[in-house]
């Protein structure tokens, strides 16, 4: 695999990672027992931290890139492994 790919699928994870950690101990004003102030969104977090939501994406997305790049040299799971609906019908595959 060229180090290209490797940076381009490891993006692709990496951004993946962060939609699956974002949500993860968000906490509200409300929740926080904190005064609401006008104009900000009611779900807005009380005490956004960037640094830390992107440390964990990043742990995340090393640990499903190393999966991903284990199945690649040992071919865990193939094409034909993920083929659910069988042979198309006529085919001679």
């Amino acid at each position: 695999m060229q180090w290209t790919s490797i940076i381009a699928i490891y993006s692709l994870f990496w951004v993946l990672s962060a939609f699956l950690i974002m949500p993860f101990g968000v906490r509200t004003v409300e929740e926080e027992g904190g005064d609401k102030v006008s104009g900000h969104a009611d779900s807005a977090p009380a005490n956004f931290r960037p640094g830390r939501i992107m440390a964990r994406t990043t742990i995340l997305a090393a640990v499903l890139f190393g999966l991903f790049y284990l199945n690649y040299i040992n071919g865990w799971i193939g094409v034909d492994d993920l083929n659910f609906f069988g042979k198309p019908p006529g085919s001679d595959i």
